[in-house]
């Protein structure tokens, strides 16, 4: 799986990628992609297979409560897959990596995710438990 990292996200999320067995793995700004607009990075995501990884959720999947209804994967029919980091405003490096270690052992268990997307959420109530859900995108 070839897991392509936001510039909202931390290079050190591409490097831990690597690490856990996800060679391919990059950072949008190590393929000279820093600064482009959602639409932009779009069509980069999909012709390269790369399973996008964000946490401007909304921006990519759309409304929570109505993915794919907007945002950029809306205009998508197949996809490698899309994860989504959901924090707080201002997320640190050290929160970034214990979501990102999440998904990473789910994926290490089940690692399809065409038309798919992982949500991965620190609880409001609860800062220490991760929340993880998958589904289809778009919708089955």
């Amino acid at each position: 799986m070839k897991l392509l990292i936001d510039e909202c996200l931390s290079e050190e999320l591409a490097k831990l990628a690597r690490d856990r067995g996800h060679p391919e793995s990059s950072h949008v700004r190590w393929i000279g992609k820093a600064g482009a607009k959602d639409w932009e990075l779009l069509p980069v995501i999909l012709d390269g297979d790369w399973t996008f990884v964000t946490k401007n959720s909304i921006d990519f999947r759309g409304p929570a409560d109505a993915p794919g209804s907007k945002g950029e994967y809306q205009k998508t029919t197949l996809h490698a897959g899309l994860i989504c980091l959901n924090g707080p405003v201002g997320m640190d490096l050290d929160m970034q990596l214990e979501l990102f270690e999440a998904v990473l052992d789910g994926l290490d268990k089940d690692g399809d995710l065409v038309n798919r997307v992982i949500e991965v959420t620190m609880s409001d109530s609860n800062a220490t438990e991760i929340i993880i859900v998958r589904y289809a995108l778009p919708p089955e």
